[in-house]
């Protein structure tokens, strides 16, 4: 193996892979909600959690998942915003947050996502529901499903609005903050998350988001508020600034304002504390040379979100690239061939594995007699 040892003279910001950053402990903040989570989305590291796998109930909150099933049917192909969705009488029928639909009448996916992630409008979230599933109990089976898929093990939806006050309806803020992660990842939803005022109907009803955070917390992306007596104040809050994104989730705040400091606090302090650096804009691999194969050398490759997280206080970022100098051919797309190290003044942050791109074979006898021949 030959070592090369590269160091970044610059105090980045940053958290773990294999070291877990500098969580903040509970008492840390002087949250009014019961439970809460703080979450970097892309690496999944929780940053501060309080009661985190507690049972709660979450209210409108409960959308994330109804807006995550969604995402994934337009994104699949199974739906398109254009496509028209028609109220049933069950859908008109539903009290609490809603537009009023009218039985039969019909709106476009894309006015339906809106009304759901902008007013929290449980008609058009169960309109959206009986169109992906047939009827609102079958997709509520596909959220639980769904749910478990996503290692969500504190949670059990009955329904997909939130709109109860049954206590066999509830989740936690971790999970919470998993499904919110998740939601993420279908980056147009914030198109609607961020909204803070628009109009369906032909410009005859109006919108005003239910997260005041959209309009009054910098970098605010969304997500979703809920509040039922049982509830209480419920908030996924998540926000952007400089390509970092944090998730703050609280449950069971008093007030509408609380609920907002809680997140505020808990974003503030991740913008404040922490920061990721990404090795693909940072190091270079080297060429590696394949012995015996149908091509002389591979370029190696870093995977795909690998980035790392790092505590601000941590100093400097230094890092070390272990690579054999030659392979024996066959080398597999995806093979481990060697790893990315990277260290800070807290010591080591992430150990990353460095891979082959892409299929190399063995040179055949015929090839390599042609190469005798040839030589």
């Amino acid at each position: 193996m030959r070592r090369w040892i590269f160091l970044l003279l610059a105090a980045l910001l940053l958290t773990p892979g294999v070291r877990a950053v500098s969580a903040a402990p509970e008492e840390a903040f002087d949250l009014t909600s019961d439970a809460a989570v703080l979450m970097e989305p892309e690496t999944g590291t929780v940053l501060y959690e309080k009661d985190a796998h507690g049972h709660h109930s979450p209210a409108s909150v409960t959308k994330i998942m109804t807006l995550l099933l969604i995402a994934e049917a337009v994104d699949a192909g199974t739906i398109s915003m254009e496509e028209s969705v028609t109220a049933s009488g069950a859908a008109a029928s539903m009290g609490g947050s809603q537009i009023w639909l009218e039985e039969g009448e019909s709106l476009t996916v894309d006015e339906m996502i809106k009304c759901i992630a902008v007013a929290s409008a449980n008609d058009c979230a169960v309109a959206m529901a009986e169109k992906l599933a047939g009827s609102e109990r079958t997709f509520v089976q596909r959220m639980n499903e769904r749910a478990a898929e996503l290692g969500m093990k504190d949670t059990h939806f009955l329904n997909c609005t939130g709109l109860t006050e049954d206590e066999e309806h509830y989740t936690s803020a971790f999970d919470i903050a998993l499904m919110s992660r998740e939601l993420l990842k279908h980056k147009w939803i914030t198109d609607y998350t961020t909204v803070w005022m628009d109009q369906v109907r032909g410009g005859q009803f109006g919108l005003t988001n239910t997260n005041k955070l959209v309009r009054f917390y910098d970098g605010c992306t969304g997500l979703k508020t809920g509040y039922t007596s049982t509830a209480m104040y419920c908030l996924s809050a998540t926000a952007e600034r400089n390509g970092e994104s944090y998730i703050a989730v609280v449950m069971h705040a008093p007030s509408s304002d609380q609920r907002n400091q809680d997140a505020r606090s808990l974003l503030d302090y991740a913008f404040a504390s922490y920061s990721l650096w990404r090795p693909e804009a940072n190091v270079t691999l080297p060429p590696v040379k394949v012995k015996l194969g149908t091509a002389e050398s591979i370029q190696p490759v870093l995977p795909d979100g690998g980035a790392v997280l790092l505590d601000r206080d941590g100093g400097e970022v230094r890092w070390e690239i272990d690579l054999p100098e030659e392979l024996a051919a066959p080398v597999k797309a995806g093979d481990v061939i060697g790893t990315l190290t990277v260290q800070n003044d807290k010591g080591t942050a992430a150990e990353i594995s460095i891979l082959a791109p892409e299929d190399v074979e063995a040179l055949s006898v015929w090839d390599l007699w042609w190469q005798i021949i040839t030589a």
